[in-house]
């Protein structure tokens, strides 16, 4: 059996295994135990009722971003190439920007937005893009030509989401130094938006459990129906 480390074994001695936590009371726990010598993430765990072949996808705006830079590569040409270059994407071009992913396998970005028009010669990178989950898709808005709002919206903290073959979907909503405060608000934010992906021949509870944690701390369940609730009410 793997030794545990103080710092682990004091964090999990902090989380009652059975209980089910406000997301005040969790966020109390998670703070305390994102005590890692860098600035952990703070991530959110969502299990789904969707069985094998269901799946959901969709994109948030969470208001307070995600406490890191995030680097966005567009493809595009003309106007709206320059367009994205005046909105702040860090990668713009066409085809020599598809073959450089081609021939070699870069991926030094965050973000992929694309034209519609262009589309036909980026799903040649499928297999490179997919697999990184980086494919551009209308669904999430990184397939439009308003490439400079798209762009914007990445920026300041815009993340995609897809659930897993189990049904479980994952997102980091913040950095520890971002404080509880706007953390709390991006975690409602995002909770909110994933059940609105609910599919709509779905029946019964879609959200299962959410469960929150730092990146090197123990994971501490939510009382879903408290924070479901908290959720539908949030103004942002």
């Amino acid at each position: 059996m793997a030794r545990r480390s103080k710092r682990y074994l004091s964090n999990v001695a902090l989380v009652e295994k059975e209980k089910l936590y406000t997301l005040d009371e969790a966020l109390d726990i998670v703070f305390k135990t994102a005590n890692a010598k860098f600035d952990e993430s703070i991530d959110v765990a969502i299990k789904t009722g969707l069985k094998t072949g269901q799946s959901v996808r969709g994109s948030v705006a969470l208001p307070h971003g995600t406490g890191k830079p995030v680097k966005v590569l567009v493809f595009a040409k003309g106007d709206k190439a320059e367009e994205a270059r005046k909105a702040g994407a860090d990668y713009v071009g066409a085809e020599e920007l598809i073959e450089k992913i081609l021939n070699e396998q870069w991926i030094d970005y965050d973000v992929v937005i694309a034209t519609p028009d262009i589309m036909k010669d980026v799903a040649k990178l499928g297999p490179i893009l997919g697999r990184k989950k980086l494919m551009p898709n209308p669904k999430v808005g990184t397939v439009t030509f308003d490439v400079a709002k798209a762009v914007q919206e990445f920026k300041k903290g815009k993340i995609e989401f897809r659930s897993d073959k189990t049904g479980n979907i994952h997102a980091s909503v913040g950095k520890r130094s971002m404080g509880k405060d706007k953390i709390k608000d991006n975690i409602l934010v995002f909770i909110r938006e994933v059940n609105k992906t609910r599919p709509a021949d779905y029946k019964g509870d879609f959200i299962k459990s959410i469960v929150v944690s730092s990146t090197m701390g123990p994971g501490v369940k939510l009382n879903k129906s408290l924070v479901l609730q908290e959720a539908s009410r949030i103004n942002l």
